[in-house]
């Protein structure tokens, strides 16, 4: 999402460390390119003003021109209210002493509200909680079959009004229903997904404020379509006028969008984005910290919440285990194809790239070498996968078994060509190879110091 305005920023930072010594005249220019990258980004221009005007406030202090990396801090100042902007710390969901709570979901028809709201409720069953969906939006066609067939997806419960599609039904009334049915058999979270129009009108605002009255939800959350940029920031303002929404969940913000909206609306409406829509599937979702953003936003990117994903996906006991394989060089293509069918779980590899230190760089190193940024590594890794799929079981634990007919008979399984199949073999043990020679130099670190520490014993001893 933050391509071009990261990549722009970059440079700006680039040329500062660029200089020999900075005055007040360098940052000056600087900030300049650093506006014009974020209006060019849709960041509303009174927010741009404000955030530049105390960015130039800090930076031009003595003790950052005096300071032994005057660059490095200005990154830093820069860094600092740029997570202002977006909310300084994370904002988690207010949860009810007195279970359930209710969070009450908003938005116009077509951000993606509905999903998001399937999104939430697999968010709080992973986390172990009795989630009951509310399909509250009875004037959509098909609104409640969507609803359920998520709720189907995630093994949820979905309650429904009984007058769904005619006119007059009450919205307000099924609520309370719904609320009743999860207070009575003990469910922890109840989600509205309530009525969405094509614009505001004054007829859905009512209603959703006659909801809030009738079941006094502890969250109220505006589902927000990133893509739509200024008009998202639009949209937020009115919700928030008329209904006080407690939140925001900004949903795809994985494609091309210019990061506008997610920029500007914690500015323009005071309330925290408390999540974000990162792909289709139901578990694209993740928290949002301020923090975090800040630094993929300025290409430092966000190793935390990779190594989040990470413990999400992999276990102790799988890690020990494909150590142990790999110290005693036993690990096979069958093992090969889990770790790369592991890594597809953390996400796309833009997403994960956009998470390590100068991402945005390695990216245009992969354009540079062929296709669009992370397009070719990904499709490649689809094919590893098609090609150790359409071997045996036999062959898959036992690469030496792959003589030129099981290559051919593979390769025309898996739609590629014998040389694709050579190149496999020779990248896994090569893979092999260095897997096993990293594992034996942190065993080798930990004999050295296994035998410095009896080497010290045995000197005090004496």
């Amino acid at each position: 999402m933050f391509t071009n305005l990261t990549e722009k920023i970059e440079n700006v930072f680039k040329q500062l460390r660029g200089q020999a010594v900075l005055t007040e005249q360098n940052i000056t220019d600087a900030l300049k390119e650093v506006r014009l990258a974020l209006l060019e980004a849709d960041v509303n221009f009174k927010i741009v003003k404000d955030f530049i005007e105390k960015v130039r406030v800090k930076a031009v202090g003595q003790e950052v021109l005096k300071s032994l990396t005057p660059a490095n801090q200005v990154v830093k100042v820069v860094w600092e209210e740029l997570r202002d902007l977006l909310g300084h710390e994370q904002s988690a969901l207010h949860l009810s002493s007195q279970p359930p709570t209710i969070i009450m979901m908003v938005g116009l028809q077509g951000s993606g509200k509905t999903t998001t709201t399937g999104k939430l409720a697999n968010y709080f069953k992973t986390d172990g909680k009795r989630v009951l969906l509310v399909a509250a939006d009875p004037r959509r066609p098909a609104a409640g079959d969507q609803l359920a067939s998520l709720g189907t997806d995630l093994d949820v419960l979905v309650h429904r009004g009984t007058n769904e599609g005619q006119p007059g039904a009450q919205a307000v009334q099924t609520c309370k229903d719904g609320v009743a049915r999860a207070r009575e058999h003990g469910y922890d979270v109840v989600l509205l997904d309530t009525g969405g129009r094509l614009h505001i009108d004054e007829e859905l605002m009512q209603e959703l404020v006659d909801i809030k009255t009738g079941v006094q939800p502890q969250e109220i959350l505006l589902v927000a379509d990133s893509m739509t940029g200024q008009e998202a920031v639009s949209v937020a303002e009115r919700f928030n006028e008329t209904l006080g929404i407690t939140g925001l969940i900004l949903t795809k913000v994985e494609g091309d969008a210019r990061g506008g909206a997610v920029l500007s609306v914690r500015a323009a409406t005071g309330k925290p984005i408390k999540f974000l829509g990162i792909g289709e599937k139901l578990d694209a979702l993740e928290p949002f910290f301020p923090d975090r953003m800040a630094s993929r936003i300025l290409g430092m990117g966000d190793v935390l919440t990779l190594i989040e994903k990470a413990q999400e996906n992999f276990s102790q006991e799988q890690a020990q285990a494909l150590q142990k394989k790999v110290s005693s060089n036993t690990l096979t293509l069958e093992d090969f194809r889990d770790q790369i069918q592991q890594v597809n779980k953390l996400g796309s590899l833009d997403q994960i790239i956009d998470m390590l230190p100068g991402g945005q760089k390695i990216k245009n190193m992969m354009g540079a070498a062929g296709g669009s940024n992370a397009a070719v590594p990904e499709k490649e890794m689809k094919r590893v996968v098609a090609m150790i799929d359409s071997m045996t079981p036999k062959e898959r634990r036992d690469h030496t078994l792959l003589n030129g007919n099981r290559k051919k008979r593979i390769a025309k399984g898996s739609g590629t060509s014998v040389p694709e199949i050579n190149r496999l073999i020779k990248q896994f043990l090569d893979a092999r190879r260095m897997m096993k020679s990293l594992v034996g130099g942190q065993l080798g670190i930990g004999k050295k110091k296994k035998k410095r520490g009896k080497l010290i014993r045995a000197m005090n001893a004496r």
